[in-house]
C-alpha cells in the first residue's frame, strides 16, 4: 500500500495510519500478521538506506525529512513505531511526542540509550546486577590509567550500533589498538547522538561524557537471556523471553531462541522485577523495551547488560512462528494508546530461532544465494526465512553497523518442535548456504579485529 493512501473499512470508518521508520518488505509481511491488520494502514517513513545502512548520521536532517514526509501526508498520523537502533529508536518517539501521540519522554529514553548514563541510573536503582564500569575519553592518551578494571574488560562507545566499536581488552596493547579504531570512527554516531543530548537538561556527570565518550565494563560470563515487554500508562508487562546463544569463541551471538529454555523460571522472574524497577526509576512510560541479562548458574547471580527502548525487529519472526503474530502487535497497541494484548502459543511451532551466519575475516563477497538456490532450500525447509546482509561485490569491512570482531553475512529464521531440533537445524542450514568470498590483502583487514 503506497504512503499517502487513506483506507476505509467496510463500515466507512477511516483506518488508523501507522508509520514505521525504515520499513522493509519482511517487516511489512510481519505487520500483516497482527490481529486486525486489515483495519490498519501501514506506511513506511524514510527508508532503510537512509536510516540503517549508513556509516555517519545527520540526526537533525533525518528529523526534518521525517517531519516533512509526515506533514505532506494527506490523512491523519495515528501512530509511529520503531524497531531499529539509533537513530530510529529516538526519531520515532520524538516525532510521536510532537504530534501528541503516546511516547516515552526523551530524558527517560536517553537514560537507556546513553550507556554511561544508563549505568549510573542502574547503579542508583538496581545496584545488585550492575557490573563495574568506568567512563573514559578515547582521545586521551592516558585513558587506560583511569579505568581501574582488571583484564579482560570490554570497551565500547556510550552509543554505537550493535557491537560496532566494541572490543574485549586483554592487555594494554589491545587497548591501544581498539583506541585507534574508536578514534577514527566514533564521531560517525557520537556527533549525531550529541544533537539529541542537546535537547535535554543533562546532569553534571553526563555533561562531561558526551556522545564521543567510551565506557569500560567488567567482563562477565554466563547464560544470556532477554525479556521483551512494554509500559502502558504506567502498567508494566513482559510478553516474551529469549535465549541468546554465543558462538564457541564467546564473542558473538549466533542464535536467539524463543521462548527461552536455558534460564529457570525463578531467574526470569528476577529479570522481570529488576527491569521493572529500573524503568520505573527513570520514568519510562508508553513505550516498548527489551533488556539483556547475563545469568551465572554457579552463583545464581544476575548481571544487566543493557536495556533497549523498542521492540526488537530480530524477535518479530520468532513471535510469528510461536505465537501466531509478530511483536508489532504490542508496539501498535501502545502507540495507539491501547492496552497491549499479547498472544501466546497460537503459532505452528513450539520454539523458533534467529540464526546468524558469520564470516570471520575481511573479504569480498563473490556469491549470495540466487532464486533457484533459495527455492531448493525452502523446498527442504518450508518455513525458512532468509535475509542476506550482503550483496555480491561488497567488501565486508566497509559495511555499516557490523561487529568489530566478525561480520554478519546473513540471518535466517526457522521453527522447530524443541530446542534440540532447533540446534540441529541451525547447523544444518548454515552449512548449506552457498555464500562465496574472495580474500583481500592482509593489510586490508581492520585493526583490532579479533
Amino acid at each position: 500500500m503506497p504512503a499517502g493512501t487513506c483506507v476505509e473499512s467496510e463500515s466507512g470508518v477511516a483506518s488508523p495510519n501507522i508509520f514505521v521508520l525504515a520499513l522493509t518488505d519482511e517487516q511489512r509481511r510481519e505487520l500483516e500478521t497482527v490481529r486486525g491488520a486489515e483495519g490498519f494502514a501501514f506506511h513506511g517513513l524514510l527508508d532503510r538506506e537512509r536510516l540503517v545502512d549508513v556509516h555517519a548520521i545527520d540526526f537533525s536532517s533525518l528529523l526534518d525529512a521525517a517531519r516533512a514526509e509526515l506533514d505532506a501526508f494527506p490523512g491523519t498520523v495515528d501512530a509511529i513505531i520503531a524497531h531499529w537502533d539509533f537513530p530510529v529508536s529516538l526519531l520515532a518517539p520524538l516525532l510521536a511526542a510532537e504530534r501528541g501521540l503516546p511516547a516515552p519522554s526523551l530524558t527517560s529514553l536517553l537514560k537507556c540509550e546513553h550507556k554511561y548514563w544508563s549505568r549510573l541510573e542502574q547503579q542508583r536503582s538496581i545496584p545488585e546486577c550492575v557490573p563495574a564500569f568506568a567512563a573514559f575519553d578515547p582521545f586521551d592518551d592516558a585513558a587506560l590509567d583511569s579505568i581501574g578494571l582488571d583484564y579482560p574488560f570490554w570497551v565500547k562507545p556510550v552509543k554505537a550500533h550493535s557491537s560496532n566499536l566494541g572490543f574485549k581488552i586483554e592487555d594494554a596493547e589491545g587497548f591501544r589498538r581498539a583506541q585507534a579504531e574508536i578514534r577514527a570512527e566514533i564521531g560517525d554516531i557520537g556527533d549525531a547522538f550529541n544533537e539529541v543530548l542537546s535537547r535535554v537538561e543533562l546532569p553534571p556527570e553526563i555533561t562531561s561524557a558526551d556522545g564521543n565518550t567510551c565506557l569500560a565494563e567488567q567482563f562477565v560470563t554466563g547464560t544470556q537471556c532477554a525479556p521483551e515487554g512494554s509500559v502502558f500508562r504506567g502498567e508494566y508487562g513482559v510478553h516474551g523471553f529469549f535465549d541468546m546463544h554465543k558462538d564457541e569463541a564467546g564473542t558473538s551471538f549466533d542464535r536467539l531462541d524463543y521462548p527461552a529454555g536455558g534460564v529457570p523460571e525463578h531467574v526470569q522472574r528476577r529479570m522481570i522485577d529488576l527491569t521493572g524497577r529500573f524503568l520505573a526509576h527513570i520514568g519510562f512510560d508508553d513505550g516498548c523495551f527489551n533488556a539483556e541479562f547475563m545469568w551465572d548458574a554457579e552463583t545464581d547471580g544476575l548481571w544487566l547488560v543493557e536495556v533497549n527502548t523498542r521492540i526488537s525487529q530480530s524477535h518479530s519472526e520468532l513471535f510469528v512462528k510461536v505465537d501466531g503474530a509478530s511483536n508489532h502487535e504490542v508496539a501498535i497497541d501502545v502507540a495507539l494508546g491501547r492496552r497491549p494484548r499479547p498472544r501466546t502459543g497460537e503459532g505452528p511451532f513450539a520454539v523458533a530461532g534467529q540464526c546468524m551466519v558469520f564470516h570471520d575475516e575481511d573479504a569480498v563477497v563473490t556469491h549470495v544465494p540466487d532464486a533457484e538456490e533459495l527455492a531448493r532450500l525452502r523446498e527442504a525447509y518450508p518455513d525458512l526465512v532468509l535475509t542476506s546482509q550482503v550483496a555480491e561485490g561488497d567488501r565486508l569491512s566497509e559495511l555499516p553497523s557490523q561487529d568489530s570482531y566478525r561480520y554478519v553475512v546473513a540471518k535466517f529464521f526457522i521453527g522447530a518442535d524443541s530446542h534440540e531440533e532447533l540446534d540441529r537445524l541451525h547447523r544444518e542450514i548454515a552449512g548449506r548456504l552457498p555464500y562465496g568470498f574472495d580474500p583481500v590483502p592482509q593489510e586490508g583487514t581492520r585493526a583490532g579485529a579479533a
